[in-house]
């Protein structure tokens, strides 16, 4: 759903045609597969979604389109135009970082690439009387927002997406989210809420033969990742899980009536059922059990199938793999001469800072790079589902899940594991990768400084607004102030594990 489409509406003919196309590109995918050569240099790239919030009233602000077109008239005609581009809110922005690699100081780099981006649309923010939110969900967001068509970006894509989720669905968008109190029962006539949702995405390069390691790997540490990255505890003014943009992406792009999810269905925002034994097995299941929901075949999209000399587009793949959103998702790239396939890891908020995110990244790659040569497989020693129950329990309760874990009796404290086991194996593996050791070191003092404390960005947001309400603000005023304080505190630089929180009383 990265590219535009040409149509909001299908004819049943175009939606046969589309299925049929589908399983060609299938059969021809797993030819391709097995007999082509692909780029292998291990390359990372990240995506960034950020929020807009109002200057002084920290409300969203829906000024994307000002902010984008004031990036881009700073950025004159030399520059990569693809640095930022609209999401589906018109309360968002989302920034491109360039690929690097994560062997020498490509983690730093990656960490001021991340710097430089969120200055650039900040600045850009200001002059509209906004500023940048890098946070899982922006605090402040409240239903009303949400009524009308105000808050969605321009373009088809997002249009027709709607439509065929709510076509699909039959029935309102609810979302039911356990959490303080009764929790969160709202329904919506729209998407919306899925706009809510804003992420860091890691791609990691990996040749056909490691992909299903890779993905079995990052799939096994799903669950001690999020707890560790942690930073969306409020939505619509309710404190839910720690990290709730999880349970919110799954039921905003929900296309199953309840009785479809009673009998077993699968979500198009997906955790997966089994490990896999190739890249193919994701691809296959994509087309098996979801059908299409932009059904634009390539005529339609006037892309050829094959061109001379490169490799198949697969237009009608590539699009379908866009609209069955896992939190681990395979990439094919036909790219200009030589093909490429990517992990791309969806589960990670945005924010805090840049130090926070980077970190965040050096697990990620350091951990999977680990995994994947380790002499017995991690996955072969954990079920699936276990893996599965500490995604959900690591999201619901950040560093202060407890789950299984092989090798431990009972359930085992995340933040314990992540000390004693997780940190230091993925700064092994990030030795192993040829990363500085000075760059090595200082994301393993973050993380463990995070993990010790207990306090990732959820932590932050949860306590801080604790002690706003104590001091006598209500839910909207704490939210709005802790907006603020957040925002200062990227303005510091400084990791989250080091930002103050307010004293409970005032002192006098």
């Amino acid at each position: 759903m990265g590219r535009e489409i040409g149509s909001t509406e299908y004819t049943r003919g175009q939606r046969t045609h589309y299925r049929h196309e589908l399983r060609r590109n299938l059969d021809l995918f797993e030819t391709f597969l097995d007999t082509a050569e692909f780029v292998d240099e291990g390359t990372i790239g990240v995506e960034l979604e950020l929020n807009l919030a109002d200057a002084e009233t920290m409300a969203p602000s829906l000024t994307a389109d000002d902010v984008l077109a004031t990036l881009a008239e700073r950025a004159g005609a030399d520059a990569d135009d693809g640095d930022f581009t609209h999401e589906i809110g018109r309360y968002n922005v989302e920034a491109n970082l360039p690929v690097s690699a994560p062997h020498g100081r490509g983690l730093a780099d990656l960490e001021r690439s991340l710097g430089e981006r969120m200055q650039r649309a900040d600045s850009a923010a200001q002059e509209h009387g906004a500023r940048v939110v890098p946070v899982g969900h922006l605090p402040t967001i409240s239903a009303e927002l949400y009524e009308g068509e105000e808050w969605r970006a321009p373009g088809h894509r997002y249009a027709a997406l709607e439509a065929s989720v709510l076509e699909a669905r039959g029935e309102e968008i609810a979302l039911r989210i356990n959490g303080e109190g009764k929790g969160l029962d709202a329904t919506f006539d729209s998407i919306a809420p899925e706009s809510a949702c804003t992420s860091l995405q890691l791609h990691l390069q990996v040749p056909p033969e490691q992909f299903a390691a890779a993905w079995n790997a990052a799939q096994a540490i799903a669950g001690p990742q999020v707890a560790l990255a942690a930073n969306s505890p409020f939505l619509l003014g309710k404190r839910l899980w720690h990290e709730t943009r999880i349970p919110a992406f799954v039921q905003a792009l929900d296309t199953r009536p309840p009785e479809y999810a009673a009998q077993g269905v699968r979500p198009r925002v997906w955790f997966g059922e089994r490990w896999i034994t190739s890249m193919f097995d994701l691809f296959e299941e994509n087309v098996r059990l979801f059908p299409a929901l932009i059904p634009e075949s390539r005529q339609m999209a006037e892309e050829p199938l094959l061109t001379e000399g490169a490799s198949p587009r697969l237009h009608e793949l590539m699009l379908h793999n866009g609209t069955v959103w896992r939190w681990n998702r395979p990439i094919y790239d036909p790219g200009t001469d030589v093909p490429h396939l990517r992990l791309e890891n969806r589960l990670l908020p945005a924010g805090p800072t840049a130090a926070d995110m980077a970190a965040n990244a050096a697990f990620f790659y350091g951990i999977v790079h680990a995994l994947v040569f380790e002499r017995r497989p991690l996955w072969s020693r954990m079920s699936f589902e276990q893996a599965d129950d500490a995604f959900q329990q690591c999201a619901r309760w950040g560093l202060e899940a407890r789950i299984r874990w092989p090798r431990v009796t009972g359930r085992v404290r995340v933040a314990d594991l992540l000390l004693e086991q997780l940190i230091p194996q993925a700064m092994a593996g990030l030795r192993e990768l040829g990363a500085d050791s000075a760059v090595v070191d200082r994301y393993e003092s973050i993380l463990t400084a995070r993990a010790r404390s207990g306090r990732n960005g959820a932590r932050w947001q949860i306590d801080t607004v604790t002690s706003l309400e104590l001091r006598g603000m209500d839910r909207p005023a704490a939210l709005a102030e802790m907006t603020r304080r957040y925002r200062a505190g990227v303005d510091s630089g400084d990791p989250v594990h080091e930002w103050p929180v307010p004293a409970r009383t005032p002192r006098v």
